[in-house]
């Protein structure tokens, strides 16, 4: 059942369910992570000094924002991600929603915006899915990959506020980000600083580092120092992250799990800012976010090193846990997914 003040156009879902096959046209072999329209998208209005209580699930399209809108003029916004896995049974199940939901807030908080609250947000999720439900790939195909927006979409001028608030969130397929599961060729950049103490490096904000010169040198990715990059590397017998110390790092959901993971293992973990010369001599790493990806080489200051992996590594162990438990193929006894009907 809907919350009170959430407007829906649930018959109408039901009636698009009933006259569609349970899954898209899509080749789900041949799915690439990029972005693919699907049915509807959700949106939800405020203006400044108010609060959300409405929203509704519109068909997939354009939308339309001022020339002068907040967002495009003081980039005043947010994103989230998240994903949605169908399980072997056929159900849907999201993984620890309301911690997207939390940092959307503390993000909103941080560049003065109203924002939806922790049950707006996973109710419209929710919606979301459902009415999108057949693009949701089969397992081991993918996943549907759920993208909230948070933007200033009122007309601003002056430096301010804008007066008008919209929450949006579209869906689309997407198979694995780094599809083949091969290790990662990381450049670390040494220059350039995505984030400094006090800024917007915690929050998910709009801004992002553009990495295509590196990788037209081949790289797979670049790492900045004191970046939103969630790295983590197992030296000797410490698992150790990198950290929102400082508040330069995203506090990432991925890595946050990855951690109790590691505790119910029995590894031991610390969380500090790690100087390069440690990951340098690290004998694994990986990275956490979308999903756990290996680590094969960095590459800093023109000194290339290398690192283990395979099916042994602590990084694969890791990865099929938490993996296992999204798809509904391992018992969650943590309480982290969310079964979406």
């Amino acid at each position: 059942m809907p919350s009170p003040g959430l407007q829906t156009t649930s018959d109408s879902i039901r009636s698009h369910d009933a006259d569609h096959e349970k899954y898209a046209d899509v080749n789900w072999d041949e799915l690439e992570f990029g972005v693919v329209p699907t049915d509807y998208m959700y949106t939800m209005k405020c203006s400044k000094g108010d609060e959300f209580s409405q929203g509704h699930l519109t068909p997939y399209g354009n939308i339309e924002l001022s020339p002068s809108a907040g967002v495009l003029n003081y980039g005043q916004g947010l994103y989230e991600g998240l994903k949605a896995n169908r399980t072997q049974d056929g159900r849907f199940l999201l993984f620890r929603p309301e911690l997207n939901a939390l940092r959307m807030k503390m993000g909103a908080q941080r560049l003065c915006m109203p924002s939806p609250s922790t049950h707006q947000f996973i109710d419209s999720i929710k919606q979301t899915i459902l009415a999108n439900k057949r693009w949701v790939p089969p397992l081991g195909k993918g996943t549907l990959s759920l993208r909230p927006l948070l933007m200033g979409s009122g007309s601003v001028l002056g430096m301010g506020l804008a007066p008008e608030y919209t929450f949006l969130i579209f869906a689309s397929p997407v198979g694995n980000y780094h599809k083949s599961r091969a290790a990662l060729n990381l450049y670390v950049e040494d220059k350039l600083r995505r984030a400094t103490p006090g800024g917007t490096g915690g929050v998910k904000s709009i801004t992002s580092l553009p990495s295509t010169k590196d990788r037209a040198k081949g790289f797979s990715d670049v790492l900045c120092l004191d970046s939103t990059i969630s790295a983590s590397a197992e030296i000797r017998t410490f698992f150790i992250c990198f950290s929102a110390i400082y508040g330069t790092v995203l506090p990432g959901i991925t890595h946050k799990s990855i951690i109790d993971i590691a505790l119910d293992f029995g590894y031991q973990v610390e969380e500090r800012v790690i100087p390069e010369e440690d990951l340098l001599e690290a004998d694994e790493a990986f990275c956490t976010g979308t999903a756990v990806v290996v680590i094969g080489a960095v590459t800093y200051q023109g000194k290339r090193v290398e690192y283990k992996t395979g099916k042994r590594t602590l990084s694969q162990k890791l990865y099929e846990t938490l993996t296992r438990i999204q798809t509904g193929r391992l018992e969650d006894k943590k309480g982290w997914t969310m079964e979406i009907y």
